[in-house]
Parts: C-alpha cells; structure tokens; sequence
C-alpha cells in the first residue's frame, strides 16, 4: 500500500492507531521497559554512587546511542546512506543491540515502514494518535503485523537473507549480548574498585554503581532519547522542506541525540548521511561519517549536494 499522491496528513490528536495495532500488551517489551525503569531507581541510592560511573554513563550515551543507533542502525542499516566494511558493520549492529532496541533487521523494517507511511494510519508510530503511543505505546502493544515474514521481506530482506542478521533476531541471543555487556560493566568496575581500595567491598561497590549508571540509566536514557525523534520532532519544530507529513527540525531533539533532530531534513531527503542541512544545524553523527571517510573506512557516502 502506497500513500495516495494527494495525500495531507492529519492534524495532531486525529489520527487512529495502525490497523495491525492489538489490545494485547506485549509484555516481552512492556516487562522490560518496567524492569529496566525500576532498576534505574538504584541511582537515588547514594551508597550507588561514584563520579565514574557517572561519567561512563555520560560518555555511553554518546558510544552505545550514537555509534549503534544513530549511526549504525539508522543511517547506515535502514537508509544505506554509505558502505562500510563488513566487520565494521557488524560492529556496530552489536553496539546497537546493548541499548536493548530489538535486533537490527525487526528495528530496520519498523523504521522504513514509518518512512513509507509517515503520519498516516499505517505508520507504527505517529504521535499523531497521540504523545505516548508515538513514544513508547506503540511498542507496548503488540502489533499482528510486524515481526511476520511479510514484515521482514517487504521491509527488511537485505538483513533477513543475511545469516548474521537472521541469527540475531533470536530473541535469546540479541538479549544475551545485552547481559554479557551489563556483566562486563560490573566485572570491570570489580576488578578496578578492588585494585584501588584493596577491598572486596569497595569492588562490589564500584561494580554495582557502573552497572547502574553505565547499564540501567544508560540504557533507559537512550531508550527516551531515541523516541523523542518519534515523538517530539513530529510535534514540535519547524521545517526547512516540504514533506507529506509533520516532520519537524526540533533543535531540542537535536542536541540530546547528536543530530537526529533534524527530522523534517531527513524525512525530506532520507539517504543523506548528514541530517543537518543548515550551517548551524550541528549533527555530530554525521561528523564521525566524515571521519570514516577521511580514514577509509567510509564509501559511497551520501553527502547533502549528492542528494536527489
């Protein structure tokens, strides 16, 4: 299904929820989301704390969000926006599966499908029903449609016929590299916390406040940072282009997420690598594009005056 050529997009609060869209909670996600915002609670607990786990929490927003979401997933996974080696490529698909946002190929498909029906009622996720369901409701109820064959090859067929691709949509085995990554967290801070007190209790200390910080809050801040584009750069903004939907240019949404802000830019020319159109819509993802072209790690990049 293709949207009509004369299509306009409804006003907020007018559209309805995807026909495939179900009463049933999907609680692998909806549990999930629960354990994940409870056990991000721990950092209330001053016991819990410690400068550095701060700050590997800071410094993971920007290496797991960026490098496995923004740029990985999204730029280069779902729009293709340059080519990579493969071992570079597959690098950042398991960075982005220690943010705990669904294997890539399911997490690909959902997002071209958006692009297709953007803001009309096939769209996974328009905040158009309304606020929460374009946040996070849309991925607590379970969806008769996405996840099925159809999905994945109408959607997703360079990933699904890929067997690296196919083996992490298991739900078991993108859930493990998770745990194994939040397991690392706590052993690292062990080991450094017992080498620099010299006791076992200043390890388990150090070990219990990088997996809260650098693990739980981490995963759960880019978990809103990244549905905030779904949400708030459809709600609030302005646009530089005309498009058949509310994308919008939100510079809020722009700083918290390197440049994945500047909605109605990409929505307007999605293969573009760089999000950013004017000179002073700062998008740092599409700084480290640069950089991997500078070195040779990136080709065939899709540069704004490229754009058709």
């Amino acid at each position: 299904m293709e949207l009509e050529p004369d299509y306009e997009p409804p006003g907020p609060g007018r559209l309805e929820k995807p026909p495939t869209a179900t009463p049933q909670i999907y609680w692998t996600y909806a549990g999930g989301f629960i354990a994940i915002h409870l056990l991000s609670l721990l950092a209330f607990v001053p016991w819990l704390f410690s400068w550095s786990g701060f700050w590997i929490m800071f410094a993971g927003l920007y290496f797991f969000g960026v490098f496995g979401i923004n740029l990985g997933y999204h730029r280069l996974l779902t729009h293709r926006g340059m080519v990579v080696p493969r071992w570079l490529e597959q690098t950042l698909a398991v960075v982005g599966l220690c943010n705990l946002q669904d294997a890539p190929a399911r997490w690909v498909g959902v997002h071209r499908m958006h692009h297709q029906f953007s803001d009309h009622q096939r769209d996974p996720h328009s905040p158009l029903v309304d606020f929460l369901w374009g946040h996070v409701g849309w991925l607590i109820y379970r969806d008769s449609y996405i996840g099925t064959m159809d999905f994945y090859e109408r959607y997703a067929k360079d990933l699904i016929r890929d067997r690296f691709y196919r083996r992490l949509e298991r739900t078991v085995v993108w859930n493990l590299i998770w745990f194994a990554h939040a397991a690392a967290f706590y052993f690292a801070g062990l080991a450094v916390g017992w080498a620099s007190t010299g006791e076992w209790a200043g390890g388990v200390q150090l070990g219990l406040s990088w997996l809260v910080w650098g693990v739980f809050v981490r995963t759960m801040v880019v978990w809103h940072m990244t549905w905030s584009v779904n949400s708030l750069s459809h709600l609030w903004g302005y646009a530089n282009y005309e498009t058949r939907d509310h994308s919008l240019n939100n510079w809020f949404v722009a700083a918290i997420t390197s440049g994945e802000g500047w909605h109605n830019n990409h929505h307007a020319k999605p293969r573009c690598a760089a999000h950013g159109h004017k000179w002073w819509e700062l998008d740092l993802v599409y700084w480290v594009v640069l950089g991997l072209e500078k070195v040779g790690l990136a080709k065939d990049v899709v540069h704004p005056k490229r754009e058709r």
